[in-house]
């Protein structure tokens, strides 16, 4: 429960002070969050479900700028599967905080769903996604371009794509030119593209998210990143890879997935 008396710097500090990933706000956006005048806290989804050992919250802070403005920070707490540790993260839209849901729980963001009677690849992991005889190289395959649309959002869209290319682990992510056309983005927009419950390959549990992020530049040229969210690493672990074309993503998901 939080304290009705307790001032919006210290509810920002705790705040930030929990939070696993609070480095990765943009700095911008931090620097204006020190100036608010007031705050106000709400719950925004639960799903407690003791009997599968899961349980999260996402919450709603808003703040009340001094320049008149407000901005809001969307926070999951969440426990995993046999861990008893409360879990703190924060992000900037509820679309970010939802994509944490489906790489944490393996669950579709609503935000960006997506349908798997578009994409009979999809459907077919879908039908058997445990199975080793699973076709990767049509599990992988990408559906077709025009069936995806746009709207943008105008936001820290060049911090936005700072922070992908940052948490991006594979050798061949986009490099310094990429970085440095994203620099004028102001606008952007996140999509699935892909995504399939845990699935066994090599007798082992892997799970795949593909996320176009979309940007549009200052001169209006559109240009996109491809993240890929999979946890097919020799611990497990969960690992994000970026690529500048989708092509290249899916094919880096379907190596990864051959071997492990």
């Amino acid at each position: 429960m939080s304290d009705p008396y307790e001032t919006t710097e210290a509810h920002l500090e705790r705040l930030l002070g929990r939070a696993l990933n609070s480095f990765d706000l943009p700095d911008r956006l931090i620097e204006r969050l020190e100036t608010a005048l007031a705050h106000s806290s709400s719950l925004h989804t639960t799903h407690h479900s003791p009997a599968a050992g899961l349980w999260r919250e996402t919450h709603r802070h808003t703040y009340l700028l001094s320049d008149g403005g407000s901005a809001s920070l969307w926070e999951l707490v969440y426990r995993l599967v046999g861990d008893r540790t409360i879990r703190h993260e924060v992000f900037v839209s509820r679309a970010e905080a939802c994509l944490a849901v489906a790489r944490l729980f393996g669950e579709a963001p609503a935000e960006a769903a997506f349908d798997p009677a578009l994409d009979p690849a999809l459907a077919a992991a879908e039908e058997e996604p445990d199975t080793d005889a699973v076709d990767l190289s049509a599990l992988f395959a990408a559906s077709s371009p025009a069936r995806r649309h746009r709207e943008y959002a105008v936001e820290e869209s060049a911090d936005h794509a700072r922070r992908v290319l940052r948490r991006a682990e594979n050798p061949d992510r986009p490099g310094e030119g990429t970085a440095l056309l994203l620099r004028s983005a102001y606008a952007h927009q996140i999509t699935q593209a892909f995504g399939t419950r845990p699935f066994t390959a090599d007798g082992r549990a892997a799970g795949f998210n593909l996320y176009e992020h979309s940007f549009v530049l200052l001169d209006g040229t559109e240009l996109s990143l491809w993240e890929v969210e999979h946890t097919a690493t020799p611990d497990g672990r969960h690992m994000c890879e970026v690529y500048e074309s989708e092509a290249a993503a899916r094919g880096a998901m379907e190596l990864r997935a051959r071997v492990r």
